[in-house]
């Protein structure tokens, strides 16, 4: 190939040492000038000759630049020359513009292809510029389901929701946000999820939109109906006793006021009466506190959000459970890491969710050796917070693993079956989560993303 041939630049090249070397010998010879001066001459040509054979390619590599500048690479080159140097390099340089070309339509046909899967997939996608708020891709899905044709700049969608427009500039890498928005006449429940890029030094952001309301809706009827089969079994537990009760008094007194009215009760009778009503007291007090728990799930205070270090909530916590964990010889451990870790909480009510966590983790052993809980803290692969708090205990059965986050239902004797459901509300207050993990046997980790 002509740009790899080294031979002419190679003999170029010895000739003109040789001839260096000649002149070198004959200058110091007195009386050698005029073959000083011959090959003097000589060396002057031959360099403006090397030199005509190293620019000779470069007007057509010049011009091959500006080709690549001006993206005109359908062009092609020719000359007229006959030189069989200038044919070869003519055939090289049209040949990288073939693979210029080649590679372009390449990419090209990549990337229709790619923005045809984007623009038909199933699920709503925006693309726009954190700069200026220009949007780059706004595909099928997305215009259907926000119901306009045509959108250029986030401007354009306040028109549609403006909650929705201030969603998507305040979401971060990996952030997630429920909007219930009026779309037209209708209500539709959308999960939004946005991940922030980097194209050629520009800033953009990638908005994916579900339409969620038909699985919140399933979701909705799903949990209602489990409420609803422990609330019955909760206020059956406490009503069928009064009814009961109450009816057996009713009886009692009918009878002894037909049969000896003008007899007070004796001394069985009272007590009887007396074990009856202590009875129903008591069970309309059970009843009364279930009311009032009840209602603490649906009125949770709305948190107010500080910087919180987390090493010294955790020792706090520890301290706290010092004396049970003591009793009943269970070793905590404290893992931090960084050691300066924080947390954007209210801390009062993140107290009170580890609290509950830590309460039902010293629960969840048998009589075994080696009691331990484990409170870590870290940051995940996305830099968010996570606290986890993990036993070595009996673990949780699968069956009760799908419950544990329904209020009320509860697999301890004393239990409330509200700590855990009234967490996970906590944690989506702090738009975070709740999350368990359990194996028979082998434990059990409550896991609290931030």
């Amino acid at each position: 190939m002509y740009l790899n041939r080294k031979s002419p630049y190679l003999t170029r090249l010895a000739i003109l040492a040789v001839t260096i070397l000649a002149f070198g010998f004959f200058l110091f010879d007195r009386n050698s000038y005029i073959p000083a001066l011959a090959l003097l001459a000589a060396c002057v040509f031959q360099v403006k000759q090397l030199l005509d054979l190293i620019e000779r390619p470069q007007p057509a590599i010049g011009s091959l630049l500006q080709l690549i500048r001006f993206d005109e690479i359908t062009a092609s080159f020719k000359t007229d020359s006959t030189d069989a140097d200038a044919k070869e390099l003519e055939k090289q340089l049209n040949e990288v513009l073939v693979k210029i070309r080649n590679s372009r339509q390449e990419k090209d046909t990549e990337y229709l292809f790619y923005k045809n899967i984007v623009m038909h997939v199933a699920i709503g996608l925006v693309i726009f510029r954190e700069r200026d708020g220009k949007i780059e891709i706004f595909n099928s899905a997305a215009r259907k389901l926000l119901r306009i044709n045509k959108a250029d700049t986030l401007q354009d969608l306040k028109e549609v929701n403006e909650q929705l427009v201030t969603a998507f500039i305040r979401l971060k890498t990996g952030g997630r946000e429920l909007l219930r928005l009026q779309v037209g006449e209708d209500f539709i429940q959308l999960s939004v999820y946005a991940i922030e890029l980097t194209l050629r030094g520009e800033t953009l952001k990638l908005i994916s939109l579900q339409n969620i309301q038909s699985e919140l809706e399933e979701k909705e009827m799903e949990a209602w109906q489990n409420l609803v089969r422990v609330l019955t079994h909760e206020i059956m537990n406490s009503v069928t006793p009064i009814s009961s009760l109450a009816g057996t008094l009713e009886d009692e007194l009918n009878n002894h006021l037909k049969n000896q009215q003008d007899k007070p009760l004796n001394a069985e009778q009272l007590s009887d009466v007396q074990l009856s009503l202590q009875t129903i007291s008591k069970r309309s007090a059970n009843l009364i506190h279930f009311v009032k728990e009840f209602r603490s799930l649906t009125h949770i205070p709305k948190p107010k959000p500080q910087s919180v270090m987390v090493q010294p909530l955790l020792e706090e916590l520890s301290m706290l459970h010092k004396n049970e964990l003591a009793e009943k010889q269970i070793t905590m451990n404290i893992l931090v890491e960084p050691a300066d870790l924080t947390i954007m909480a209210d801390k009062g009510m993140i107290e009170q969710v580890l609290i509950n966590l830590i309460k039902n983790a010293i629960q969840a052993f048998d009589e075994q050796p080696d009691k331990q809980i484990t409170l870590r803290a870290y940051c995940n692969q996305k830099l968010r917070p996570v606290i986890s708090v993990r036993d070595n205990g009996s673990g949780i059965d699968p069956d009760a693993l799908e419950k544990i986050f329904i209020p009320f239902f509860t697999t301890k004797k004393t239990g409330s079956g509200i700590g855990l459901s009234l967490s996970r509300q906590i944690m989506r207050q702090h738009q975070g989560t709740l999350t368990v993990k359990s194996t028979l046997g082998g434990g059990t980790e409550f896991i609290m993303r931030f």
